[in-house]
C-alpha cells in the first residue's frame, strides 16, 4: 500500500477519510476491586507494581505469622507477602481460597512490596478524582486506609471506597 505512488500524492481518493475524535478520559486510572465481603474498593494504579492471579499453591504458607497474612509468592525471583485484603480491613469472613486463582494486587512504596489478595478483580476504570467524597460511614475498622468514596448511580448505598495503598503498607496492623 505505501509503495503504491497515489498513497504518498493523494492521487485516486475519491473521499477523505474522516477522523474520529477520540475522547481523552477524564479523572486519573483505577483497578477495582471487590472483597469477599461483597464491598468495592479502588486504588490508584501508580500504585500498582502489579495484578497477578497464582493458584493457591503458589502462595506459601508460613507458620507462626498474623493471620491476615496468607503467605509469600515468588514473582520473578522477588519474594512477596500476600494478605487478605478483607480481613485486614475488618471482614471477620476470611478469603476462599479454594479456587483456580486468586486475583493479588501488587502495590509498592520505596521497595517495600505488598500483595493484596482480593475476591474479584472488576477492572480499570478512569475516576474522576474531583468526584470524592469524605467516607461517611466507614468502619473504625476501615478509616485510616481509606482516603474517599465514590457515590455510584442514584443509589446513595452504594460506594466505591478509594483505599490509601501507603498507609496500608505502613500500618503498625502488619506487627500484630
Amino acid at each position: 500500500m505505501i509503495g503504491n505512488p497515489d498513497f504518498l500524492t493523494g492521487k485516486g481518493q475519491e473521499q477523505v477519510p474522516e477522523f474520529q475524535e477520540l475522547e481523552s478520559p477524564e479523572g486519573e486510572l483505577h483497578l477495582r476491586f471487590l472483597c469477599i465481603s461483597g464491598e468495592e474498593f479502588a486504588l490508584p494504579a501508580v500504585g500498582i507494581k502489579e495484578v497477578i492471579e497464582p493458584s493457591p499453591e503458589r502462595i506459601t504458607a508460613i507458620p507462626n505469622i498474623s493471620p491476615l497474612l496468607l503467605g509469600t509468592l515468588n514473582v520473578r525471583g522477588r519474594v512477596i507477602w500476600v494478605a487478605d485484603l478483607g480481613q485486614f480491613l475488618g471482614n471477620p469472613a476470611p478469603l476462599t481460597t479454594d479456587r483456580s486463582e486468586i486475583p493479588v494486587i501488587a502495590v509498592e512504596d520505596q521497595d517495600i512490596m505488598l500483595g493484596l489478595a482480593v475476591d474479584n478483580i472488576i477492572g480499570m476504570d478512569w475516576l474522576n478524582i474531583d468526584d470524592v467524597q469524605v467516607p461517611r460511614n466507614a468502619p473504625d475498622s476501615m478509616a485510616p486506609f481509606i482516603r474517599g468514596e465514590w457515590l455510584l448511580g442514584d443509589d446513595s448505598n452504594q460506594v466505591l471506597w478509594l483505599l490509601d495503598q501507603v498507609a496500608i503498607l505502613r500500618s503498625a496492623r502488619w506487627a500484630a
